[in-house]
């Protein structure tokens, strides 16, 4: 099981290679460009998990069934 740490370690890296191969361009958005890239992921995962249950999805995420079904939408996660 990955930790907190183990987590952070992980998006601390990507980060830093991230900056390291900008190559002069200005970096931008990197919020929403970190954000969408680890949500995806884990809303497939948490539904796999569920077998697709998106009310049990919700409950294990600990957000709101129609916030869920919005992300799904938002990520065109089948």
């Amino acid at each position: 099981m990955i930790n907190e740490n183990e987590l952070a370690a992980c998006v601390w890296k990507s980060m830093d290679d991230y900056f390291r191969h900008l190559d002069g361009e200005k970096p931008s958005a990197v919020y929403d460009m970190v954000i969408n890239h680890v949500e995806k992921p884990l809303l497939q995962f948490i539904l796999n998990h569920v077998q697709g249950n998106q009310t049990k999805a919700a409950e294990i995420l600990g957000l709101n069934r129609n916030t869920l079904r919005k992300k799904i939408n938002e990520h065109g996660i089948k």
